[in-house]
């Protein structure tokens, strides 16, 4: 999967002239076959045991708000970033987690539930404390918009995950056959966003330089290692750790570059961060999903 996506991006730096003919606008329908996918997996039991335990829910979206904005902010000062990129790095430690977390964890054997609960939660917590959050480590404002957050995760999360269940309960045999080629499907679906998102951003990103992924490398990879041992402080089992690593570490940066773009005009490297980020917590993604899928205790 990593190999994928690399080549993926690669083509589209390449070729940004061809997959930018692509509008953003089919990146929430792939999000949602990846969903319906993932909700032929499940049982309508996993999310009771969520909602029935919501401290681990409490305790990833917690780890998510802090371990994320402070970890930004801390890069974005030790490597001196100018205020455009700092509004941008700060902005991708701001969001909420991304529905390609719930992919990862899914590859990675982990507690899949709780990753889409964590997901849906943070989600509907970050109208508030991401604008909040942005003005007190950036000392800008965001204004976010609370309704369509909300329609975006029922439509590309909730009822995808739902049509996976109620077919699963219905066509359990054929649900069962198809199981095997999920996995495949999903990474498909990820190469085709991650060649939408960097030929939209290509030529930014040819100008942006080296600092500026190593930032972003380290602040995922920093994420994803924190989450892992606030889990193995607090005693969880292993596909508990996992989520919350991989929950904790992966954000939505789509939605990053969407609110660089449309709230930070005067800072057109802004939206820089997330694009990177797009791409690199896939790969990055790719490898613990690998690692992690090893680790049953």
């Amino acid at each position: 999967m990593g190999v994928l996506v690399l080549l993926s991006a690669v083509a589209a730096l390449a070729f940004p002239e061809v997959f930018g003919q692509v509008k953003p606008t089919v990146i929430n329908p792939l999000l949602g076959v990846i969903m319906f996918g993932m909700g032929l997996t499940l049982r309508a039991d996993d999310f009771r045991i969520v909602f029935s335990r919501p401290k681990d829910v409490i305790i990833g979206c917690l780890a998510q708000f802090t371990v994320m904005p402070l970890l930004a902010w801390a890069l974005a000062k030790i490597f001196a970033l100018d205020e455009a990129l700092t509004v941008g790095v700060v902005l991708v430690g701001c969001c909420p987690g991304g529905t390609a977390s719930n992919v990862i964890t899914y590859l990675a054997k982990g507690d899949l539930a709780l990753s889409v609960g964590m997901t849906g939660v943070s989600t509907l917590l970050a109208p508030v404390l991401t604008p909040l959050l942005v003005l007190l480590l950036a000392g800008q404002t965001v204004n976010v918009d609370v309704a369509g957050m909300l329609l975006n995760i029922l439509w590309v999360v909730i009822l995808p995950i739902a049509a996976g269940l109620l077919v699963k309960r219905f066509w359990p045999r054929q649900t069962t056959a198809a199981t095997a080629y999920l996995p495949a499907l999903s990474t498909l679906a990820i190469c085709a966003i991650v060649l939408i998102v960097i030929a939209a951003n290509a030529s930014k990103l040819m100008s942006s330089g080296l600092i500026i992924i190593l930032v972003v490398m380290l602040h995922n990879i920093g994420g994803l290692a924190v989450g892992y041992a606030i889990g193995t402080l607090l005693g969880m089992p292993a596909a508990k750790r996992k989520a919350v690593s991989i929950e904790v570490g992966m954000q939505n940066s789509g939605l990053a570059s969407s609110l660089a773009t449309l709230h930070f005009a005067a800072y057109p490297l802004a939206t820089i961060p997330g694009a990177i980020f797009s791409v690199w917590h896939n790969i990055s993604g790719a490898i613990v999903a690998k690692i992690y899928s090893a680790i049953n205790k």
